[in-house]
């Protein structure tokens, strides 16, 4: 077999039961993610082929990424930089959580300034009162 056409072996997709192209072959995705389950789980047909499909955009995304640099070698530290969204999920996640914490921080301070702000300085120099309420004429008012 020459080696364009093994090429085109390997490139080609896998093809499901139901006729839909995959682009990993369905037995080894399915063993991976047994490996990776609890042994009482049991992995319905729908999830192995949208796990395949996943698997897919990820590689895909992550090529995208790989081309954006400018060099026609494709290096480790490349892949590594490229990956680094799914293989620091967790990280990542914590990050943002630690961001959010403190920009809520942030907006209490806010919030403890403006009041300072609106009880301490006043840009007129009159007398405020805080109990302003508007009330209605009566008709007993209206009749006078």
């Amino acid at each position: 077999m020459s080696e364009e056409e093994m090429m085109e072996e390997t490139s080609e997709e896998f093809i499901d039961e139901d006729g839909e192209k995959l682009p990993f072959a369905k037995a080894e995705v399915v063993r991976l993610m047994k490996e990776n389950l609890d042994d009482d789980k049991m992995i319905r047909e729908r999830v192995k082929v949208e796990m395949n499909k996943f698997l897919g955009d990820v590689l895909k995304n992550v090529c995208k990424q790989l081309n954006d640099y400018p060099y026609t070698t494709v290096e480790y530290e490349m892949l590594k930089e490229s990956t680094y969204p799914y293989t620091n999920i967790e990280r990542i996640n914590q990050e943002k959580e630690r961001i959010l914490l403190h920009l809520e921080a942030i907006k209490a301070d806010c919030n403890a300034l403006a009041m300072d702000v609106q009880k301490t300085l006043k840009l007129k120099d009159v007398v405020e009162e805080d109990t302003f309420s508007f009330t209605a004429p009566s008709e007993e008012d209206e009749e006078e």
